[in-house]
């Protein structure tokens, strides 16, 4: 066993939630974020602020890598525009490392001219493909591409996402589509983290809080 290689997938993991806290969640109890999905919340993951950054870019390509090297898949893609930068950032880390992988991007629209094709990219008929989300809700997105993706002759393996809502996304994803699902980040690891924090926080504004003067 290479717990070498355990210490770093430990270590780069670990730095890619730190980054999306930092950038992409919001926590707000008491005036709430409506989501896409019409639903109000407390928290709000604005997880593109996270894969469209050059640090995270890495970290995601090398966490999809880490989950695919050994699978049989030629393309990985969702529906525009969430998945397109964690697509881009799969394939091309994955292909440096020798797991060759194209990116397709499913239209949320036919294509109003030519061959009013739903799929963009050069996929060969009937390859293997995964399909990737940014944040997970209700897993309608997800379902969508999946769709698109059968009609079209594409055979679809899995569906993952860099964060589930634990809303009933991985649920509806695989009564729907038969398809396995795994995300690399839950809201309650952010929100854990945030307590964390916020924990963290309290204590430093204690320790640099002056004594106060006692009265005489």
């Amino acid at each position: 066993m290479d717990l070498d290689y355990q210490i770093m997938d430990q270590d780069f993991k670990k730095e890619l939630l730190d980054i999306l806290y930092a950038k992409s969640f919001r926590y707000d109890p008491e005036k709430g974020f409506t989501l896409t999905s019409g639903k109000k919340s407390d928290v709000y993951i604005d997880a593109k602020k996270t894969s469209l950054s050059s640090h995270a870019m890495e970290l995601i390509g090398f966490a999809f890598f880490r989950l695919l090297k050994l699978e049989p898949v030629d393309a990985i893609g969702g529906l525009t525009l969430g998945a397109d930068p964690i697509a881009y950032a799969a394939a091309l880390v994955s292909t440096m490392n020798g797991k060759y992988m194209d990116v397709f991007i499913v239209r949320k629209e036919p294509k109003g001219h030519g061959t009013q094709q739903w799929i963009e990219g050069s996929l060969q008929d009937g390859v293997n493909v995964v399909v990737v989300e940014d944040v997970v809700t209700t897993g309608g997105s997800a379902v969508t591409a999946v769709k698109r993706l059968r009609e079209a002759g594409y055979n679809v393996r899995q569906v993952m996402a860099l964060v589930d809502r634990e809303e009933g996304g991985k649920e509806n994803i695989e009564k729907e589509t038969g398809c396995k699902f795994y995300a690399l980040f839950t809201k309650s690891e952010l929100l854990a983290l945030h307590e964390k924090n916020e924990k963290k926080k309290e204590a430093e504004a204690k320790k640099a809080k002056p004594p106060e003067k006692p009265f005489f």
